[in-house]
């Protein structure tokens, strides 16, 4: 339960940030933080939903389709 609610809180920060216009460096290092924390709730809960999520977080962020 712990780490959904970390992941939510992170959800919230991200979006905050962007209604703020913040800079690319900020937003990556937030995604990145929230790419920790979504892996950390799907070991927890498991299901192949969650893992699929992480997985294209992943892909996008390897991919560098967010340029800082």
């Amino acid at each position: 339960m712990e780490e959904a609610r970390s992941v939510l809180e992170r959800l919230e920060r991200i979006e905050s940030l962007r209604r703020a216009n913040a800079g690319p460096v900020e937003l990556l290092g937030e995604l990145r933080a929230l790419l920790h924390e979504a892996e950390a709730w799907a070991t927890v809960e498991g299901g192949e939903a969650g893992d699929a999520a992480v997985g294209r977080l992943r892909h996008a962020l390897e991919r560098d389709m967010i340029q800082a």
